[in-house]
């Protein structure tokens, strides 16, 4: 999917992850949101492999990614914990031991997630159109709730939400997506088409059930812990959001948000919906290009 680069997939202590991988340079991993792949990032990743060893993975239990340990009724397997040590694995795998990390919404989630329990691992953080859960939880009001139902929908006991996608999952998808671009926006068909592939498989819709789960639970608990203890994310952060919403991200004041979780917080909107790798694919690029290549 993504043009010059090579699939491969690395075996961790609880997942099969496929990759793609390409460019040289630094390392820079690049992780995707829901309900996509890793092919969120065709077009930016190209432009990254410039200057980067850019590696873009599918999450575990996405595309093609799948969980090979054992569920458990606490969602432990899809906290972005558990999705963090992945990445981890993947990078040491790769035989890199310090990264830079950017990630879009869930993948944005895992990203801060591993700056917060590995912080010798990661060097610079980009986060595309989130805050942290926790926070995002704490300011849910009926007007927030109805714009991001599908936090509460999928997080509902299985199998109710599994059962209701599963009947129609290129609806579903394709509802959703459509509902968070911006005014005028598509996506590339080749990466709908992928994205459609991917979700009509139970066990990825089963997932992003779980990942959503765990989002309610065990993540907000453990954002909740490091605020208590007061530990914060190391590394600079770059933040940037859909400035052609009024939701999510957008409605929270991200650079301030950010800043009561890490000291180094820069940022600014982008011009489009959610999807912004995808919607302003050379903005994202050129943002991230000069964030990751500033000295530290």
């Amino acid at each position: 999917m993504i043009a010059g680069f090579a699939t491969r997939r690395v075996l961790t202590e609880e997942a099969e992850i496929l990759i793609e991988i390409g460019g040289g340079g630094p390392p820079l991993l690049l992780l995707h949101g829901y309900p996509e792949t890793h092919a969120c990032w065709h077009k930016v990743a190209p432009h990254l492999a410039h200057d980067f060893t850019v590696v873009c993975p599918d999450l575990r239990g996405y595309g093609e990614s799948r969980f090979t340990g054992t569920e458990t009724p606490d969602h432990a397997a899809y906290s972005k914990r558990a999705m963090a040590r992945d990445q981890v694995a993947v990078m040491a795998a790769l035989g890199f031991e310090r990264f830079a990390v950017a990630g879009h919404d869930r993948g944005g989630r895992t990203a801060y997630r591993l700056a917060l329990d590995h912080p010798a691992r990661v060097t610079r953080l980009a986060v595309l159109d989130i805050v942290p859960t926790l926070e995002m939880f704490e300011r849910m009001d009926a007007r927030s709730a109805l714009s991001a139902y599908h936090w509460l929908f999928l997080a509902q006991p299985f199998d109710l939400p599994e059962r209701l996608i599963g009947a129609a999952p290129d609806f579903y998808l394709d509802w959703t997506v459509r509902s968070w671009l911006g005014a005028g926006a598509t996506l590339a068909p080749g990466a709908m088409d992928a994205y459609r592939h991917a979700f009509r498989v139970p066990a990825v819709i089963h997932a992003a059930c779980e990942d959503y789960r765990a989002g309610a639970t065990l993540d907000c608990d453990a954002d909740r812990a490091d605020r208590e203890a007061g530990r914060r994310i190391a590394c600079p952060v770059l933040a940037l959001w859909g400035g052609g919403r009024t939701v999510g991200a957008a409605a929270t004041d991200p650079i301030a948000t950010w800043r009561r979780w890490a000291d180094r917080v820069e940022g600014a909107p982008i011009d489009c919906g959610h999807f912004l790798p995808e919607e302003a694919p050379d903005a994202v690029a050129d943002a991230l290009r000069r964030f990751f290549a500033a000295p530290e």
